[in-house]
């Protein structure tokens, strides 16, 4: 090992390629992850700032933005379950906005109860806000969608399926990936959906203990004229569903493979041009006794090490841009885990570089310094 590290530093010049191509994947797969998993946790707003343990739709929903009307009847059927403690009814659904200046804009109509102990009403609702979407025709909406929606704030009205809307109030962090998000009262939110008061979008359930509602939903799940879900399931149910098909993940995920791509072959490179230059080196050593075996350890020791330093010059700039991106209102998310797996995947691309180096050795016999 100190004789690799030493290596590495007296041909520094020569490994520096390397470490940037390496650093260069390592912050492409990372960024492009972190940014592929911000922008899908966006697509379930709706479960994760809500209250419900247990989630129930139509059969086979896809996602929280895909709900089909079902019976408001549903409700009693949840609330005969021993696990459960309240339920409610929650509607949702795509509806269009028009503008003063004539434009339409899609948008998703959000309801629920508006009272503190509601499952669904979302939890950064603030209490004044929740007040007044009580009156009729009051919605709210997310401060950055103004310029989206054309209106200046609250105060502003606009139309949503022929009917007059009034917006009492803003919110922060629940800018969508498809149409804005409109907040509303479900009294409010059936005319805008052309909703009935025989239908509900979901049936929303508290158990007595959290832990219950995966025994729970699995029990529901045999009536095949719904979908039930815990809030975690349903979740990664939304963003797996968006992230898999629909273009904008495909693009997203095929940018990261192209990141890989890109540090792989340059890595390669850099590594096989640095082992055939120092091939006389090699030779030496071989005719000193030195086994091939050794020299192979020390081209993947090489290619480790140049992986590590990427690695370590990667990570101050990941997390750097990330914090540029969500000053500049683009959410990116930067798990541990990601990150971990960030560094693995360059890693193992480093020391397969080093493996398709190795083909240089072949070369390598005492007899090249005769010549």
């Amino acid at each position: 090992m100190a004789y690799t590290l030493k290596t590495i530093w007296y041909e520094r010049q020569r490994f520096l390629a390397g470490v940037l191509a390496v650093a260069f994947s390592a912050v492409l797969i990372a960024l492009q992850c972190g940014l592929l998993l911000g922008l899908f946790s966006i697509t379930s707003i709706p479960i994760d700032h809500a209250q419900a343990d247990l989630w129930v739709g139509g059969p086979a929903v896809l996602s929280v933005d895909l709900g089909r009307p079902i019976p408001e009847g549903y409700l009693a059927r949840v609330a005969a379950q021993p696990e459960v403690i309240d339920v409610e009814s929650y509607l949702q659904g795509f509806a269009y906005w028009n503008k003063a200046d004539g434009g339409i804009e899609l948008c998703m109509i959000v309801a629920a109860r508006l009272d503190d102990d509601s499952l669904g009403v979302l939890s950064r609702l603030a209490p004044h806000t929740r007040d007044r979407l009580s009156e009729p025709g009051a919605v709210a909406v997310d401060e950055s969608e103004l310029v989206r929606l054309g209106i200046s704030g609250v105060g502003a009205t606009a139309e949503i399926a022929g009917r007059r809307v009034r917006v009492v109030g803003l919110v922060k962090g629940f800018k969508s990936l498809a149409g804005p998000y409109i907040f509303c009262s479900i009294r409010t939110a059936r005319p805008l959906l052309r909703m009935s008061s025989e239908h509900v979008t979901y049936v929303l359930g508290r158990c007595r203990q959290p832990g219950d509602a995966a025994a729970l939903a699995e029990r529901l799940r045999a009536y095949r004229t719904l979908s039930a879900f815990t809030a975690p399931e349903f979740s990664l149910r939304s963003r797996v569903h968006w992230l898999t098909k629909t273009k904008a993940g495909i693009a997203l995920g095929c940018a990261a493979a192209l990141g890989l791509l890109v540090g792989a072959v340059v890595t390669s490179q850099t590594l096989y041009a640095a082992t055939v230059a120092s091939l006389r080196e090699y030779a030496v050593l071989r005719a000193l006794g030195i086994p091939r075996w050794h020299l192979v350890g020390n081209v993947l020791a090489q290619s480790f090490w140049v992986g590590m330093a990427g690695i370590a010059l990667a990570m101050p700039v990941v997390f750097g841009l990330g914090e540029t991106a969500r000053l500049l209102g683009v959410p990116v998310l930067l798990p541990g885990w990601l990150l971990a797996g960030a560094a693995v995947v360059t890693l193992g691309m480093a020391v397969v570089s080093g493996l398709f180096a190795l083909r240089s050795l072949r070369l390598v016999e005492p007899i090249m310094l005769l010549r």
